[in-house]
């Protein structure tokens, strides 16, 4: 049976640089997309023939368990996981925050990834094998912005938490779990290449922590 790589994030340079990897390892690959209609600046993947899109709505634990099996349906099996965040940043003043904006937030970029990732290791478990990569860079804003980005940096945080938890109880799991941040923009296709390198391994040693790339690919 063939690999079987499910992807998870925003749509993003970084996710469609790791769809590109994907489809250099695979006939077909399953994506889902994390988009939040309260923040701007959706940016669509190019159509391909190996993608296999899926929909999930990530406010809701009932979609994301529905989003693994019909992953699971479409490759037969689910072997590496790779959740992208890069949440979309809005600057605006904290009074003019809109309520109905930041549970649309809550939900779909922070809420989502803690019943995505906690479908993914029942299923892992109960395979007793398998990878789940988490990659997110260190730094979601720019800097020299006026106004603070109340969305972007909280939901990487939170991502960043949870993958954390996730990593440093992984040693007991059977199924590997891989962190990868990146501290520079612009080298998506490389932050990339390297990360699904590392997961193609296979490794246990790589198992259980935060691998940081660098221009010269270097790991820490």
């Amino acid at each position: 049976m063939t690999r079987g790589i499910f992807l998870a994030g925003n749509e993003s340079p970084l996710f469609m640089a790791a769809a590109a990897e994907a489809e250099k390892r695979v006939e077909k690959y399953a994506a889902a997309n994390i988009y939040s209609a309260a923040i701007p600046g959706k940016q669509t993947a190019p159509n391909s023939s190996k993608r296999i899109p899926l929909s999930w709505n990530p406010g809701s634990s009932i979609s994301a368990r529905t989003l693994i099996l019909s992953a699971e349906n479409w490759l037969g099996q689910i072997n590496d996981a790779l959740l992208i965040c890069l949440p979309p940043a809005m600057f605006k003043p904290a009074e003019s925050l809109v309520p109905a904006d930041i549970e649309t937030h809550v939900n779909t970029q922070i809420k989502g990834w803690f019943f995505l990732i906690r479908e993914l290791a029942i299923y892992f478990r109960a395979r007793g094998s398998g990878t789940i990569a988490l990659a997110v860079p260190e730094t979601v804003s720019g800097g020299g912005e006026s106004l603070s980005d109340f969305f972007g940096g909280s939901a990487a945080a939170s991502f960043r938490a949870l993958g954390q938890e996730l990593l440093s109880g992984s040693a007991a799991e059977p199924f590997h779990v891989l962190g990868f941040t990146a501290a520079e923009a612009g080298q998506e296709k490389e932050f990339a290449s390297w990360f699904f390198k590392i997961i193609d391994e296979g490794s246990r040693k790589n198992s259980g922590k935060w691998h940081k790339f660098s221009k010269f690919g270097f790991f820490k």
